[in-house]
C-alpha cells in the first residue's frame, strides 16, 4: 500500500479570540507514497494543520481531500480511519490497562474480529519492534518503548496517511535513529511535523517550511537545509556544529 494523497486549497483557519488567521490561505500537495516534512517556528500552524486531516478541527475556508475524500462531516468517520496521527506526547495516546489493549482500541472500535484484532494488533507491534511489550502496563514503558506503542495503536488501524507531531520529542539519539529507520520502512504518505531539522533530513525527501499559517517555500529538505537566509528568516536552525547540508 503507497497511501493516500492530500490535497489542501485555501485553507484558512483563526482560533476564537486570535487576532490573526493561524492558517491563511494555505495550499499543499503532497503525492501518494511520498513523505513530506513540515517545518516552521512555534506558533506557525503546524500542529493546527495537522488537526485538519482527518477533522479534528474544520476548515473556515477552502478545503482538504484525502485521496478521494474531503475532509467534511459526512466524510469523517471513513476519514479518520484513513488518517492516523501520532501526538507529541504518546500518553495522549494510551490510556487502557496492557498495551495490547491500546493497540486493540481503534479496530475493536471498527467493529473488528477478535481473531483479526488480535492478528493486527501482532503485526503493528512488530512492525515497531515492540512484540514482547503486549502485555505490559503503557505506564510503565520508557519515552521510546512509549512512542513505538502510540504508533502501533495507529498502524493497527492500517491508516494510509501517517501524521506525526514533533515525533522525536523526548528521544535519545539512539531513539531518534530507531524511530528514522522504522519511518523509513512504513509503507504509507507520511507528514512529519517536527523542529529536528536533521530528523527531516534524514526521513523525508521533500520539506515544506510553514510560517504565519502559510507555506513558504517547498523542496527537496536537503536544499532548503542548506539554505542559511530561509532557515534565519523563519527562525529554525541546525544544530550547533552541524555545518552544512552540501
Amino acid at each position: 500500500m503507497t497511501g493516500a494523497g492530500v490535497r489542501i486549497e485555501g485553507l484558512c483557519f483563526r482560533y476564537p479570540g486570535a487576532d490573526r488567521p493561524v492558517l491563511d490561505q494555505l495550499s499543499l500537495s503532497v503525492e501518494p507514497g511520498s513523505r513530506v516534512a513540515v517545518l516552521g517556528p512555534n506558533g506557525s500552524g503546524k500542529t493546527t494543520l495537522m488537526l485538519h486531516l482527518n477533522g479534528l478541527l474544520e476548515p473556515q475556508a477552502g478545503t482538504v481531500t484525502v485521496g478521494d475524500l474531503a475532509v467534511v462531516g459526512p466524510n469523517l468517520a471513513a476519514i479518520r480511519r484513513r488518517v492516523g496521527l501520532v501526538f507529541q506526547d504518546p500518553d495522549d495516546q494510551l490510556f487502557m490497562a496492557t498495551v495490547h489493549d491500546d493497540v486493540a482500541f481503534g479496530p475493536a472500535n471498527l467493529g473488528v474480529a477478535p481473531d483479526e484484532r488480535d492478528a493486527l494488533v501482532h503485526q503493528a507491534l512488530r512492525a515497531v519492534g515492540a512484540e514482547g511489550l503486549g502485555a505490559r502496563s503503557p505506564h510503565h514503558l520508557s519515552g521510546g518503548e512509549k512512542r513505538r506503542v502510540a504508533l502501533a495503536t495507529v498502524l493497527a488501524m492500517q491508516p494510509h496517511l501517517l501524521v506525526l507531531d514533533e515525533p522525536t520529542s523526548g528521544l535519545d539519539p539512539v531513539g531518534r535513529r530507531e524511530l528514522a529507520d522504522l519511518l523509513t520502512s512504513i509503507e504509507c504518505t507520511q507528514l512529519l511535523v517536527t523542529h529536528d531539522l536533521p530528523f527531516a533530513l534524514a526521513t523525508c525527501p521533500r520539506a515544506v517550511v510553514l510560517d504565519h499559517g502559510r507555506i513558504v517555500a517547498d523542496g527537496a529538505t536537503a536544499d532548503l537545509l542548506d539554505d542559511a537566509e530561509l532557515l534565519a528568516a523563519h527562525r529554525l536552525e541546525l544544530p550547533f556544529g552541524y555545518g552544512r547540508i552540501r
